[in-house]
């Protein structure tokens, strides 16, 4: 039977609309997502599909110029492919593994669909049939439009909260953070905590803190059922000194993102939870590799997100499956979105989890219809500035930051 080969690359940038702009410690997401679609077409007519983020920006012309990369190659020889797009040396000049990460997708999903098989039995096989989801709550600037879906006072984030508990069944509530001053925010924090009873709990200020600070804030919520403390502070240095200063497991998808700053963390230990990510760790395969490392040292591992529609949602659900160290629930801004771009509309939650595709390859399909929908919807509006916070006009982070949001500023902002 004849092996598959690649003969073209397809990229479509799309924006897909979020219920409200979601703020972050260094900007936000201006009421929608901006995402690259891949298609990569091979000589047998089987199509496999990526996905890729970048920071409000489109990457079409970033995977356009891989076509020469691409051209011929056999997407079964991962490995090599992976030396094409970011060898390490080369990638110096021209830093490609977001890109590799959304090709990788692709290439997987091609040889599931060529051999009749979901993408988890290429991966180990599955051990469990559905993922377990934290809701992903989010400060949030009220919708231009409708001015509704604002969250900045603790009442407003507990009835989110709540009401995301009672439609989807999440049972782990994840805060992300580092926009309001440290005080108030231990303040909604602890009430969240408070509001949700026996569930767990999550702070997540994106390495905003001073390593002061960050203690300060950890002795704040030791007493609290936390998951763990993510990125309260920059730098492996910095965390291993907040460690040092609080009981609970510290976790990071900043600064443990590649192999040699995870033997770094093994042999200094600075982070307990390692928060793999398809996208910045350079592919399903580069994650299931860290996760075995992280096996053998007994760290932990859980899955992070990092703005995603369907296509990379599915590539989450087969890592998650795979996974037999994964004992936290995995991260999601997905139920933030108000659709999707694949067949059959959003995935849904069922008690706090979602199931995962069986179908060959990464079992989602592109929705043509709403792929040129949202394809003219990012033609419209363009893209956005990720690190900036249309609410704070000149505003720019910095690491540690000093310079707080107002929550008392309840303003209806264009962006």
């Amino acid at each position: 039977m004849k092996r598959p080969k690649i003969i073209d690359i397809r990229a479509t940038t799309v924006t897909v609309p979020l219920e409200a702009p979601l703020r972050h410690s260094n900007g936000a997401h201006w009421g929608r997502f901006v995402r690259t679609i891949i298609e990569i077409e091979t000589d047998v007519g089987i199509v496999g599909l990526g996905e890729m983020g970048g920071g409000g920006e489109s990457a079409e012309a970033a995977f356009r110029s891989l076509k020469a990369y691409l051209v011929g190659h056999d997407p079964f020889e991962l490995e090599q492919l992976r030396f094409k797009i970011c060898n390490p040396t080369a990638s110096l000049y021209n830093n490609r593994t977001q890109m590799h990460a959304a090709i990788e997708f692709a290439c997987i999903d091609i040889i599931g669909k060529f051999l009749g098989v979901p993408a988890y039995d290429l991966l180990g096989g599955k051990m469990r049939d559905e993922v377990g989801f934290a809701s992903y709550l989010f400060f949030r600037l009220p919708n231009k439009d409708t001015g509704k879906g604002e969250i900045r006072t603790a009442d407003q984030l507990i009835e989110q909260a709540l009401e995301l508990k009672r439609s989807h069944g999440f049972k782990a509530h994840k805060l992300k953070s580092g926009v309001f001053a440290p005080d108030y925010e231990l303040e909604v924090f602890r009430a969240l905590a408070k509001a949700v009873g026996a569930d767990s709990v999550r702070y997540d200020p994106n390495a905003a803190f001073s390593v002061e600070e960050a203690i300060r804030f950890a002795k704040g919520i030791e007493d609290l059922n936390n998951d763990y403390y993510e990125d309260p502070t920059w730098g492996l240095n910095g965390m291993r000194r907040v460690r040092e200063n609080t009981h609970m497991p510290l976790a990071t998808n900043t600064i443990v993102i590649n192999f040699e700053q995870l033997a770094t963390n093994v042999l200094n230990p600075a982070v307990d939870v390692i928060l793999l990510d398809t996208t910045f760790w350079g592919g399903i395969r580069p994650c299931i590799k860290a996760a075995g490392v992280c096996e053998t040292f007994q760290l932990g591992v859980a899955v992070h997100s990092s703005g995603e529609l369907g296509i990379q949602l599915a590539t989450m659900l087969h890592l998650g499956a795979v996974l037999p160290n994964l004992v936290y629930t995995a991260d999601a801004h997905y139920h933030q979105l108000t659709d999707d771009i694949i067949v059959g509309g959003p995935m849904k939650y069922t008690d706090g989890a979602i199931k995962v595709p069986t179908g060959p390859g990464l079992g989602v399909e592109i929705d043509r219809e709403k792929l040129g929908k949202y394809s003219d919807l990012y033609k419209s509006l363009g893209g956005y500035l990720y690190d900036r916070d249309p609410a704070r006009p000149g505003w720019f982070s910095t690491v540690p930051n000093t310079r707080w949001a107002d929550p008392t500023d309840d303003r209806i902002v264009d962006y």
